[in-house]
């Protein structure tokens, strides 16, 4: 399980998924979104991402689970093409 910040979720979601960025999530092979909240200011969303990374893995799976019980992941594949303005 994996708790990131991103200004760019489209873009973030196709280095995972295309094993493009070092780390964690190429390491243990994580590429699918199950979960994502919209934090208007980057200063909040840093603070909201320490929180959850101090919860337990249990805490996380239920707030995961409350809103995608079926852990469907988010954002098909065709909208993965990063454009040449992010890269």
């Amino acid at each position: 399980m994996y708790v990131g910040v991103t200004s760019d979720l489209i873009r973030r979601v196709y280095e995972h998924r295309a094993k493009t960025v070092d780390g964690y999530t190429k390491r243990k092979g994580i590429d699918r979104l199950v979960y994502f909240d919209v934090i208007d200011q980057a200063p909040d969303a840093i603070l909201y991402e320490k929180k959850l990374k101090k919860w337990k893995r249990d805490w996380k799976f239920n707030l995961i689970e409350r809103s995608n019980p079926l852990l469907v992941g988010f954002i098909p594949a065709p909208l993965l093409t990063p454009s040449s303005d992010t890269c």
